[in-house]
């Protein structure tokens, strides 16, 4: 038996109004199908649901033997469809953005607040996370979108680039002032400089120990950190010099330090976000991400 959710709500209009040519004007439907509804309905169950005469319509026992039963299945289904829909439009105004510490903290602070004033019915979540843990946090759906360098994209996920930046020296500065503007330095330039990394399996690092390589520094043995911001802060103390995306020169306002873009040759990074293979973007999603794509050519200045 597999009575269906339009067959039980035909039977209900009938049931509850008497009359086939009204119920049916209720339901939206035409008398001739209405009529077919609750004729397949009585085949599918062997018996007659209701008498009908030239002047009403009425229940059989057995229409009133089922009438409370549908009565139940109906406002059941009707009330978790509603929950449901309620929670589902609360899911959709809600983006959870997961990003690497660098983005979190000196990026999307300021993204969120513009975003805010223009969407002020969304919800924004934040999670700050390295890499892998922003990539794990996509693919089990904890996150809707992440936000870094990822220079190969995971099993299950999809990476579109929404902004490029380039590979930049980051040393200390001999002046008490915030340097006021990001200059430029060629390769050679680190030959004889102590120098401070990321972890050699960092990806970022990895492109980092390419260019090294043509000044023989490939195999210079040095300081390494998790994150960029930790760099940029050993920088400042003096402990040597280190090698980023242009991506961080916000970060570097912050500190005493000197930032040069690197030259011969200037090396470019994509910057990209990441979501579940196959998962469409909702209108606060394509919005969110119009207006950080708008924000990120600030970093580099």
């Amino acid at each position: 038996m597999n009575l269906s959710v339009r067959q039980m709500r035909a039977f209900l209009h009938v049931a509850r109004i008497g009359n086939f040519t009204r119920a049916a004007e209720q339901a939206h439907m035409t008398q001739a199908g209405l009529s077919t509804l609750v004729r397949e309905m009585e085949r599918m169950l062997g018996c007659r649901l209701f008498d009908r005469t030239t002047r009403m319509v009425g229940l059989t026992a057995a229409g009133q033997r089922l009438l409370p039963v549908v009565e139940r299945v109906l406002t059941d289904l009707d009330d978790v469809t509603s929950r449901l829909g309620v929670e589902g439009k609360e899911a959709r105004q809600t983006l959870r953005i997961a990003a690497t510490p660098l983005v979190s903290s000196h990026l999307l602070p300021q993204v969120f607040r513009d975003f805010r004033l223009s969407h002020p019915t969304v919800s924004l979540r934040l999670f700050d996370a390295d890499l892998r843990d922003v990539e794990a946090m996509v693919a089990s759906g904890e996150a809707d979108l992440g936000l870094g360098f990822f220079f190969k994209a995971a099993s299950g996920l999809e990476r579109r680039p929404i902004g490029r930046f380039h590979l930049m020296r980051v040393a200390p500065s001999a002046s008490q002032e915030v340097q006021a503007a990001t200059g430029t330095a060629p390769w050679t330039a680190l030959r004889s400089v102590e120098l401070l990394g990321l972890p050699p399996g960092n990806p970022i690092q990895k492109v980092i120990d390419v260019h090294l390589g043509t000044i023989g520094r490939a195999d210079a043995q040095r300081q390494s950190f998790n994150f960029l911001g930790t760099l940029i802060s050993m920088v400042e103390a003096g402990f040597g010099t280190a090698i980023m995306p242009t991506f961080a020169t916000a970060a570097c306002r912050r500190h005493r330090v000197q930032t040069d873009v690197l030259l011969k040759p200037k090396v470019s990074m994509d910057f990209f976000r990441i979501s579940k293979r196959g998962a469409r973007d909702s209108d606060a999603m394509a919005d969110f991400v119009a207006t950080l794509e708008e924000a990120l050519p600030a970093l580099s200045r």
